[in-house]
């Protein structure tokens, strides 16, 4: 019996878009009315972290409205079949909404908080501000368990491990210009790898294959293909 195909799939924003989560990316959106300096950052946060915690608070409000799309659920499905990696850019819950197992959230989760003085993460509530204390150290030093710009994405470790061994690497949804995420592609095609782009519109990468149009039609039509037994 041949092993199964090890699958690498990183997602971003184009994943949940259509669920009605835009990024502070988007053109003319709401999160486009934000300084990214200032609510995305290690010094933003310093200098007022009221002003971070209303930013998150708004987008986890704006979260617990959302339900995942038809390209969450197919995905969540591709999750339990063996030698399948899920990596995601978005801080979102949609896949795990979907049924999705063992997500990699390489930039955080909105639902979860943070202490930046000894480490430890919970379930963050609703509303944060800045003067929740820790559960574990009481400190006055809370933050959304996210990862701003000039921060280490998390579990690269893990995730470089299995773009080494992958069969097929595969981007949906994702501009492909935030590093290290964007180097996933290169990285796959160096071990060989086969890579695939599902995406509203061509990104520009090195890409052996590009399917455009919504993640809610490119993503379920490609699932079945890889599950048509």
């Amino acid at each position: 019996m041949s092993r199964a195909e090890r699958i690498v799939l990183l997602s971003g924003a184009g994943l949940s878009a259509e669920s009605g989560l835009g990024t502070f990316r988007d053109a003319g959106g709401l999160w486009a009315r934000y300084d990214l300096s200032e609510v995305a950052t290690p010094e933003g946060f310093a200098r007022d972290p009221q002003l971070v915690h209303d930013f998150y608070n708004a987008r986890r409000s704006n979260m617990t409205g959302a339900a995942p799309n038809a390209a969450h659920a197919a995905l969540a499905r591709l999750s339990t079949r063996p030698g399948v990696t899920l990596v995601t850019q978005n801080i979102d819950d949609m896949l795990e909404q979907a049924g999705a197992r063992d997500v990699i959230h390489m930039h955080g989760e909105l639902s979860r908080a943070l202490c930046a003085a000894c480490g430890t993460r919970w379930q963050a509530p609703p509303v944060m501000t800045p003067d929740d204390p820790c559960p574990a150290c009481d400190a006055q030093a809370t933050r959304p368990d996210v990862v701003w710009f000039g921060e280490m994405p998390y579990r690269m470790a893990e995730i470089e491990a299995a773009l080494s061994r992958a069969d097929l690497f595969v981007s949906v949804g994702t501009s492909g210009t935030v590093y290290p995420a964007a180097g996933f592609v290169e990285l796959a095609r160096e071990a060989g790898a086969r890579t695939l782009e599902l995406n509203l519109a061509a990104s520009g990468g090195r890409f052996d294959e590009v399917r455009e149009g919504p993640a809610s039609v490119t993503v379920p039509a490609w699932v079945a293909e890889r599950t048509r037994t």
